[in-house]
């Protein structure tokens, strides 16, 4: 099997699971994130795209339903030994072999913890689940359950995500060298997949961000390409990937000679930074980096040029995309705990002048203050 924890990892991850279904008086759990499934048994898979459900009784019994391509897909990757094959074919609604795989597995009348809020489960299929099941047992949208769990990192996972780290910081050094006036987009792009792939990482959760001129102003991808200019900006949004495991990066560089706007914006957006990674203290609320985040870009009067979220963990993530919760926004009274994954981003776009300004590191939340991942500082880069 390729594996890339020890049974005893994996053990620990099911007796804390176990012990989360106790304080929620869960008899099974039905996981359709594949970071779920992943994450407690190593099964790796895109099979998410198609339904597949794996079910995990409160005894540790855990059954996979899924399509044939990832049989042996499963069989390679995980430590799963139940798998059963739902059938291709016109009008088939494996929903149907989910209710009786769990009635063979004496789960008539249960309380069922359901993952809806993940890409694994489409509204066609949550809609026939919850026909399915409405006279079957006790229906709980649980969808924060393992993903809450996997937020706080073990040392096997923190390990994998160092070595994620190292990669964004190689794909960085890679943009760098050819950031200048002239240089075209899809070669810098390529060179940071390049240096990831050839060091054995791993497709990131969703695509990198790539985008100069006026589309650096942009915090999505977009397809199309151009060269720099002598005067330019380049915004990137990029991840080291290492068992699936990632560590993110960004930031907008400047070609030629930076405007009087983008220096204000920079020492504003390094200021937040800074403030925000100061309050990722463990024990306080996740809100209160939000509040920081808020505090310093508004009162350099950039309200109407930033985001409303500035930050959300990292770790094992599938497409399509690599953000996880918990996210840093206003409220959220999560709080800190060492040995969580966050990306910290602060993202200014002024649509009114054309400029752009981003910085965004990941940290390692410890007992002593939170750890910076890259060996890069946040300074401005102009080439």
């Amino acid at each position: 099997m390729a594996l890339h924890f020890s049974a005893k990892e994996f053990a620990a991850r099911m007796e804390r699971l176990q012990a989360a279904m106790d304080e929620r008086r869960l008899d099974c759990m039905l996981l359709f994130a594949q970071e779920s499934m992943y994450w407690l048994t190593g099964y790796d898979s895109f099979g998410f795209c198609f339904f597949q459900c794996m079910i995990v009784r409160r005894d540790g019994e855990m059954v996979l339903l899924t399509r044939a391509p990832d049989l042996r897909q499963a069989r390679h990757t995980s430590i799963l030994t139940n798998i059963v094959i739902w059938i291709d074919r016109d009008g088939a609604d494996p929903t149907v072999e989910l209710k009786n795989l769990l009635g063979d597995l004496d789960l008539v009348g249960a309380r069922i913890g359901i993952e809806y809020d993940t890409a694994g489960l489409n509204g066609l299929y949550g809609r026939l689940l919850d026909e399915r099941l409405k006279a079957f047992g006790q229906l709980q949208d649980a969808s924060d359950l393992v993903a809450m769990l996997r937020a706080v990192k073990s040392r096997a996972e923190i390990a994998h995500v160092r070595k994620a780290a190292e990669l964004a910081d190689e794909a960085f050094d890679a943009a760098v060298e050819l950031t200048k006036a002239g240089a075209d987009e899809g070669e810098i792009l390529a060179a940071m997949h390049s240096v990831i792939f050839a060091k054995g990482g791993d497709y990131p959760g969703n695509s990198f961000i790539i985008g100069s001129g006026k589309d650096a102003l942009l915090c999505r991808y977009k397809s199309g390409r151009r060269k720099l200019s002598k005067n330019d900006q380049l915004t990137l949004e990029w991840a080291g990937t290492w068992a699936h495991y990632h560590a993110a990066m960004m930031r907008t560089l400047i070609v030629g000679k930076p405007t009087a706007r983008h220096l204000e914006l920079y020492e504003a957006a390094r200021n937040a930074l800074t403030e925000v990674r100061d309050a990722m203290v463990v024990g306080k609320p996740i809100s209160e980096m939000f509040d920081a985040h808020a505090r310093v870009l508004d009162a350099a009067g950039l309200v109407r040029h930033r985001l409303n979220a500035c930050g959300y963990s990292l770790g094992a993530s599938f497409g399509p995309s690599w953000m996880d919760r918990p996210m840093v926004h206003a409220g959220n009274r999560t709080p800190v705990e060492r040995n969580m994954v966050l990306f910290l981003h602060m993202i200014i776009a002024d649509s009114e002048t054309g400029t752009a300004m981003t910085l965004g590191q990941t940290y390692l939340a410890t007992a002593s203050g939170p750890e910076s991942l890259s060996r890069h500082e946040i300074d401005l880069i102009v080439r």
